[in-house]
């Protein structure tokens, strides 16, 4: 089955049915150990994972640890550009759940992105971060812990699709020419437009499916989250994209309100139920007037469309979600993407889980790591309904490779990730409570020690690092 790679000679596989896991107590884990301080990092979160699992289970579950290959390491070993060998995906595929470090992109050849092409390889749809704050780490912002937030962005489609030609190109001649005499001539809303003559072109697909599929996930991890923070939250730029961005945002409503109608509400919908809670008495114009802002100044058929809305919302759900009830389910909301920059900067204690597309969860997600310290501090994962991989956020910083000096916790905090999504959560939550004490306690590597106030004089190395989260765990569990 494999060329150049031979898997452990003990363990299981992982497999999945309907999308979630079955996980051995000895279950084989591919490994990418990655790029740059890859070599670093690591052998750091290898020893954190392992005493994880020791000191929560003994020997009664155990990780059988595979090494594969990617990036750099693996045109060493396969030849020149083999970036991504066929070894690699075969052992993923047959393991179903892997971990990675950070990947080189090659740029002057071969594909474009590792990360890219692993997600889209293996349908990994949902690239799910988790944003939380640890006391004591260094922060830009002055209540940093008021953050906590985990962002599921979609990860097959939008701009990352890679469809796209290069100005001057036939293609995009040939492409221009069609929307120019054809598409945009004939679409009664675009009338008067054009497209430059030189541009580039990209395709942004979003998909009906695509999308559902990602906020079903985000839906089902709020389901798992006490009330308080049973809030999802549809992130978009729908006001100028409506056909995509807009249609995001529509297909998650009606997933709500079709898939999930008696564990969820719309944000709407709780308006109207709250407004009769408080007042019984209330009639349906004057509830259409508290939820529509200006409803009094609209066009006597819009007016009449917030009357059915909120008579539909009475008639539907008002038994099952009235009275209280939707305090208890899951609350749906959307909000623009620019706007959400500002509110989990400004109002972040009012967020949850923010289901987003591509794009946008991509800038989302790094401008969440920042407020809690970095993505040094971000794990992430990438998980499909057949397969899941966890890795570092951050990239491969090559002039620090070997030096055992950068801060592993991206990738270990992924590795707890890894652990949750195997339902071995006291493991993961050792690892959790071994890093809060940690940061708490100043024993921290470079990149956090310089930003303390007063700054660490003396911060661990990668593998202190590491050392150190274990010798906390075991404290912990002898407390």
């Amino acid at each position: 089955m494999y060329d150049k790679i031979t898997p452990p000679p003990q363990g299981e596989r992982i497999t999945f049915i309907n999308g979630l896991p079955q996980v051995p107590d000895q279950p084989i884990i591919p490994y990418i150990r990655g790029d740059g301080i890859g070599v670093d990092i690591w052998p750091a979160t290898q020893l954190v994972l392992d005493a994880a699992v020791r000191l929560s289970y003994g020997n009664a579950r155990q990780i059988h640890w595979f090494k594969v290959y990617a990036g750099d390491e693996a045109c060493e070993v396969y030849g020149e550009w083999q970036y991504l060998p066929q070894d690699t995906l075969t052992a993923i595929r047959e393991y179903g759940v892997a971990i990675k470090g950070p990947l080189t992109t090659p740029v002057a050849g071969g594909i474009r992105s590792l990360n890219v092409a692993l997600r889209q390889i293996f349908d990994l749809y949902a690239c799910i971060r988790p944003c939380r704050y640890y006391p004591g780490t260094p922060s830009p912002h002055r209540h940093p812990e008021r953050l906590d937030v985990v962002i599921y962005r979609e990860n097959t489609e939008d701009i990352y699709l890679g469809i796209e030609w290069p100005a001057e190109s036939e293609m995009a001649k040939a492409l221009i020419q069609l929307l120019n005499e054809q598409f945009i001539p004939n679409t009664p809303e675009h009338q008067g437009k054009r497209i430059p003559l030189g541009s580039g072109l990209g395709i942004k697909p979003i998909s009906k499916t695509g999308s559902q599929r990602l906020i079903r996930r985000a839906i089902q991890h709020a389901l798992r989250l006490p009330p308080p923070k049973r809030l999802v939250t549809l992130v978009h730029k729908g006001n100028i994209m409506k056909y995509t961005e807009g249609a995001f945002r529509d297909w998650g409503y009606e997933l709500v309100q079709t898939e999930f109608r008696q564990e969820c509400v719309t944000e709407r919908e709780s308006w109207i139920l709250e407004n009769v809670e408080r007042h019984p008495d209330l009639s349906v114009t004057e509830n259409a007037r508290l939820i529509e802002p200006g409803f009094d100044h609209l066009p006597a058929t819009k007016q009449a469309a917030v009357c059915a809305e909120v008579q539909h919302v009475l008639a539907t759900i008002g038994e099952s979600h009235g009275q209280g009830q939707w305090r208890h389910k899951v609350l749906v909301n959307d909000r623009i993407a620019d706007n959400i920059f500002q509110q989990i900067q400004t109002r972040p204690q009012e967020y949850s889980i923010l289901a987003t597309m591509n794009l946008n969860g991509d800038y989302l997600s790094d401008a969440a790591a920042a407020m809690v310290g970095g993505l040094g501090m971000g794990p992430g994962a990438n998980i499909g309904d057949e397969c899941a991989i966890f890795e570092a956020t951050h990239g491969t910083a090559p002039k620090y490779a070997g030096q055992d000096r950068v801060n592993p916790s991206s990738l270990i905090l992924s590795g707890a990730m890894m652990l949750e999504f195997l339902g071995w959560q006291e493991a993961a939550d050792l690892i959790h409570q071994a890093i809060g004490q940690a940061i708490s306690q100043r024993h921290v590597t470079y990149d956090l020690a310089r930003l303390m106030e007063p700054p660490v004089e003396t911060p661990l190395s990668c593998s202190g690092f590491a050392q150190a989260l274990v010798q906390h765990m075991t404290n912990l569990k002898k407390s």
